[in-house]
Formats: C-alpha cells, sequence, structure tokens
C-alpha cells in the first residue's frame, strides 16, 4: 500500500510541504479512538498517534483535532508502532453536524470526503424529511451526494418510493441496493466505489451502513453489524467509531455510528444547494425578502398550487430555514470556547476505545 492508495495527492503534497521541511511524515486518519488518539496509515503501514502537548497550542476548538479522513503530519517514534501528531492540513471537505450537549460545537463527522452516500433503509425506518436534512448538511460539506435506498427485499413498490424521492430530492443519484441479496451492489460500485475515492456512509442506527460495506468489502464480518427492532425497523448503535477502510475496487469508505437525530451545522449554503428550484422559484417574487408564507404575489406558493412543487418540499425548506435563524445567534466564537476551562477533557470517564491493531493505553 501506499499513501496514493489512501488519496494522497499534488494538492495535500503542496500543503503538507512545510511539514516536510521540519521532518515530519503525512499520514491519513483512519480511525477514531479514545481522546486524543487516532490510528493513522503512513507509508510504512497502521500506528497510533497521539497528539502531543504541542499540539494543544494550535488547536483551540475541537473540530481542529482529528477526524477520520484528515491528512495529518506526524513524527514517527524510532521503534515503535506510534507517532506523535503535530497538525492538521487544511479540509478540502468535512461533513459536520452539531455536537450532543447544550454547547454549540462543531463535530466533523468525516473530512476529505469525495462521496456522501445517505443511507436509508426501506422498512418502517424510511424517512424521506431525514433525507433531506442529511443532503443540506452534504451540501454544505462540499461533497457531492447520492441516495442509497438500502433493504430492497423489504419493499414492495420500490418504484413508488424512488419517484417519491425523486420528487422531492430532485437532481441527487438515487441508488436501490439490498445488503441481503446483493442488489443494487454492482450499478453502484461502478458510479460511485472508484480508486482513490473516499465515500463515506451517513444515516439512522439500522438503516445497513455497515453491512453495505461488509458487502462491498465482500467480507460479512469485516465491520459488527446488529439487528433491527421488528416494531419500529430501529437499530442499536453497533458502530461505536468512525473508521475508513479501503476496499477491493481502490475505493475507501468511511463507517460512522448511526444518528438518531441530525443536528445542522452552518447550514446557511447547504440550504441554498439543496432546494435550488426554490431558490430559482423565489427570483420570480414580487417581494425579494418573501418568506413564502402569505405575502402577495409568492411564486413559490403559486408553484406548490399548481402542482409544480411538492408542498412537503417547501414545508421542509422553511422548517430548515427557521432553524437556521435560531441557531445563528448562538454560535459562539472560537475564543470565547476555547477559553472555556476543560472542554477538552469532555471525554473523561468513557469506556476506551480498542482498534484492530492497536490500544490506545
Amino acid at each position: 500500500m501506499t499513501l496514493a492508495d489512501y488519496g494522497w495527492n499534488e494538492t495535500f503534497a503542496r500543503a503538507f510541504a512545510p511539514h516536510a521541511a521540519a521532518g515530519l511524515e503525512p499520514a491519513r486518519v483512519v480511525c477514531e479512538l479514545r481522546r486524543n488518539f487516532c490510528a493513522v496509515q503512513v507509508a510504512s503501514g497502521e500506528v497510533l498517534a497521539e497528539c502531543g502537548g504541542g499540539f494543544f497550542h494550535h488547536a483551540r476548538t475541537p473540530d481542529q483535532f482529528p477526524a477520520v479522513g484528515d491528512w495529518v503530519a506526524v513524527r514517527l517514534r524510532p521503534g515503535e508502532p506510534r507517532a506523535d501528531l503535530h497538525a492538521v492540513l487544511p479540509r478540502r471537505t468535512k461533513f459536520s453536524r452539531r455536537a450532543a450537549g447544550s454547547e454549540e460545537i462543531e463535530q466533523i463527522v468525516a473530512a476529505n470526503v469525495d462521496t456522501v452516500g445517505l443511507v436509508s433503509g426501506l422498512d418502517r425506518n424510511f424517512n424521506p424529511k431525514r433525507i433531506q436534512r442529511f443532503l443540506v448538511a452534504t451540501r454544505e460539506s462540499g461533497a457531492e451526494a447520492v441516495i442509497i435506498l438500502n433493504k430492497a427485499d423489504l419493499c414492495a413498490d420500490i418504484g413508488a418510493v424512488c419517484r417519491e424521492i425523486e420528487r422531492l430530492v430532485p437532481g441527487v443519484p438515487v441508488h436501490v441496493t439490498s445488503a441481503e441479496t446483493r442488489k443494487g451492489l454492482k450499478a453502484f460500485t461502478a458510479a460511485f466505489a472508484l480508486p482513490g475515492r473516499t465515500l463515506a456512509f451517513v444515516g439512522s442506527s439500522g438503516v445497513g451502513k455497515s453491512s453495505l460495506i461488509n458487502a462491498l468489502l465482500h467480507d460479512d464480518e469485516a465491520l459488527p453489524t446488529g439487528e433491527v427492532r421488528e416494531k419500529d425497523s430501529k437499530g442499536r448503535h453497533i458502530t461505536t467509531r468512525r473508521e475508513l477502510v479501503l476496499t477491493p475496487t481502490g475505493a475507501l469508505v468511511i463507517d460512522t455510528p448511526g444518528m438518531r437525530e441530525l443536528q445542522l451545522w452552518g447550514i446557511e449554503e447547504g440550504i441554498e444547494e439543496a432546494f435550488p428550484d426554490i431558490r430559482a422559484l423565489a427570483l420570480r417574487c414580487r417581494f425579494t425578502n418573501c418568506g413564502h408564507a402569505s405575502e402577495p404575489g409568492c411564486a413559490v406558493r403559486a408553484a406548490v398550487a399548481s402542482g409544480e412543487l411538492p408542498a412537503l418540499r417547501l414545508a421542509q425548506y422553511q422548517k430548515l430555514q427557521a432553524e437556521k435563524s435560531l441557531s445563528a445567534p448562538r454560535l459562539r466564537k472560537p475564543g470565547a470556547l476555547a477559553s472555556k476551562p476543560g472542554w477538552r477533557n469532555k471525554t473523561e470517564g468513557q469506556q476506551p476505545f480498542r482498534h484492530r491493531l492497536h490500544d490506545a493505553d
């Protein structure tokens, strides 16, 4: 394996040049462990990296710490399968959400991703509104989006579901798959699982993200999977950490824990990019600041009345705009958050993770 197999290219090489002059080595984060530890892939293989004391002088907020998919600068420890992590290279893309809790903190789910697979199960857990929320976050991330409707073997009318999704989320590729029967996997692989490309699978618990990745790896036991509850098709959090794996086609895939609720972060551009049809219709509204509620001469409401635009799509757009307005005033400046004592120790007392090769102890 070479770093090029993990997505290393000229863009990252140019950003790494100052670190190379300091005698550091490039590496890609392949697994998040506990606190300040992560597994990274260097030219010689996989090692355990630790954010050293000097790193804390530059990392002022949680989002500046390494996330899965990041390219970082490390110094290998002689004679040990370990390294000290010194810096995170600028991210090309990042899929983020608001971290759980009362603080307004950005949590990076995956970095330097080319394609985000929005996975939804075709069972009782199917939720088009949730797909729209994930699409907004994907548009904000800068990556391309693909909708993956998994568990096709459990759906009686796949055509109707696809038409509903294509109407509510126009312009986004939709792939129907089944990790159980392998339906649709060949077409998805040919379109997106390409050498050197990085994909991240996101979605709620129980939609089959890990099962899909296992199918792409041709190994049903590569990543842990679990059953879902029969009454509501909800799954348990079997995947507890983010991990990047290399597939036989040369594509890199990031598995992520299921998200019961996606708290959006910094979504202004993402909303506009996820709803280009509403943005185009709004140009014909009588008022430039039309809220598409009760204003006269609203071209968007007229499109809903004529059937050109689904009412559910407008309702979701307005809900996200309201959510954006509520969250914007609460966003903290990086300096204000960094001045709060103890934020770096939020994970004290949590159960440590174990990696397939190394323990973080």
